[in-house]
């Protein structure tokens, strides 16, 4: 397997090298460097995109209008949201603190805050927005890749290079299409790379969260499926996570990616990790279901 740059926030990443390769190995860090390859990430958020687009075109009032497994959200205000990180991850900086919570950023209610600008927006207006935001988000992404650009911008746990918020944007709008389509019975039309992606960035996310209520992770996950592999990660000093993509047996990589992400109520998807690292992996989870104030 190869490793593959992606971005660091100590310095460059080799990015010339890491456009010819594919995920085989992910590695992301909260200290120092990270390997994946950011060229591929876009092609691959770019069909993620592509494919929800045209199942929305065929949504009619009743679509729109329906409940999705984002409590109390929408499809409609859902999509609204993909509009609003679009216009994020355009606008990102030097030194971007939109997310982070030092600076005000809660994922539980800054998000429905935002979406206050587009509530009159009827819905052809909404996905004819999405398409065109989502094409000058890559086009955009693609041209800080040609030009080398390298910067940080704040995440909660801590300074990375850009290129990891745009995996996290990627991550949320893969999760944010599954609570549109599982919630009306259709499949999620995923694959592999999509897959773990997703599922490598929600176990970095849920272990850098983790040590935020005094969690520590350190563990080996076998995931199974598409997307599936070995998961190793350690929050002892800063979070590193590294994935090898294998045929593996364990629970489905999608399914532990929607557990993390507070999408099952018992977080049984993890139920062959010992109780402590179960705990500490789901305490995002947790926090994305307490109420505001709790």
């Amino acid at each position: 397997m190869s490793d593959m740059p992606l971005a660091t926030s100590d310095g460059p990443a080799d990015i010339s090298r890491a456009a010819a390769i594919r995920p085989g190995k992910l590695i992301l860090r909260t200290r120092g460097e990270c390997h994946l390859d950011p060229e591929h990430l876009l092609d691959v958020f770019a069909e993620q995109r592509q494919r929800f687009i045209a199942v929305l075109h065929g949504f009619g009032p009743g679509d729109w209008a329906a409940a999705t497994r984002c409590a109390g959200w929408s499809a409609h205000e859902v999509v609204r949201h993909l509009c609003d990180t679009n216009l994020i991850g355009i606008a990102t900086h030097p030194d971007d603190s939109t997310l982070d919570p030092t600076a005000g950023f809660d994922p539980r209610t800054t998000p429905r805050e935002w979406l206050t600008a587009s509530a009159a927006e009827p819905p052809e207006i909404t996905v004819s927005r999405f398409a065109a935001t989502t094409g000058e988000l890559l086009a955009v992404a693609r041209g800080r890749l040609a030009d080398s650009r390298r910067f940080d911008v704040r995440m909660p746990y801590g300074p990375v290079d850009w290129t990891v918020r745009l995996l996290h944007g990627f991550w949320d709008s893969w999760i944010h299409e599954r609570d549109v389509l599982l919630a009306r019975g259709a499949e999620h039309p995923t694959d592999g790379d999509a897959t773990v992606y997703a599922t490598a960035y929600g176990v970095f996310i849920a272990a850098a969260v983790a040590p935020l209520f005094g969690g520590q992770v350190q563990e080996e996950l076998k995931l199974g499926g598409d997307g599936g592999g070995i998961f190793e990660v350690d929050s002892r000093a800063g979070v590193t996570l590294t994935v090898h993509r294998a045929t593996a047996t364990g629970p489905l990589a999608a399914q532990v990616a929607d557990a993390l992400a507070g999408r099952s109520p018992t977080g049984a998807e993890l139920g062959n990790v010992p109780a402590g690292s179960r705990a500490a992996l789901l305490l995002m989870a947790d926090f994305f279901r307490t109420p505001t104030g709790s």
